[in-house]
């Protein structure tokens, strides 16, 4: 390949991953050509896109890039596919799990599709850690319940001794217009 195909390839992967912090490393190999545009259109409606890259090519981009993939990562062993996409690394590793995972489709991309890592945020991370990662959503959803939790106990503290002094002033008025009535009828 030529310097100038080279550079040609570096500037569409520079273009193609601009932006991009979160990513699922591949393997595919000896997959059919039916089966892999079935893969690729499944993930699509997921808004999940594939590209097959040339690891010594994407190693130098993602440096440029800063994503901290290391020259010596297993992950540019082999043929590689980057997948791409989605709202958080989470959901894009669970869109290509319960793809890979699906009973009519599992049989097809046994030994086939081989899930290198994840890059989250720019940093490599394993697949599992990736699967387990809370969306955007679950996050937020999850420090909205951190900061109503010991929200509530406050409105609970305040509200507890206020509640208290108002039933025993009212007690208190109650009582009063009995008491008055009686040194009067005496």
């Amino acid at each position: 390949m030529s310097k100038v195909i080279k550079q040609m390839e570096m500037d569409s992967l520079k273009k193609t991953f601009q932006g991009v912090r979160d990513v699922v490393v591949l393997s595919i190999q000896g997959l059919g050509s039916t089966t892999d545009n079935a893969f690729r259109t499944t993930l699509r409606k997921k808004n999940v896109r594939v590209k097959i890259v040339k690891n010594s090519l994407t190693r130098r981009v993602f440096s440029e890039l800063g994503l901290g993939v290391p020259d010596d990562s297993p992950y540019w062993i082999g043929p590689t596919a980057m997948a791409w996409g989605a709202n958080s690394v989470a959901e894009l590793s669970r869109a290509i799990d319960a793809e890979l995972k699906a009973p009519k489709t599992a049989p097809l991309y046994k030994d086939k599709i081989k899930i290198k890592g994840g890059i989250a945020e720019g940093q490599p991370i394993g697949f599992e850690q990736a699967l387990t990662m809370p969306t955007r959503e679950e996050a937020i959803a999850g420090i909205v319940a951190m900061i109503l939790g010991p929200g509530s106990a406050i409105a609970g503290c305040l509200t507890g001794p206020a509640a208290q002094v108002a039933s025993q002033i009212k007690t208190i008025s109650e009582k009063e217009p009995a008491a008055e009535a009686a040194p009067a009828a005496g």
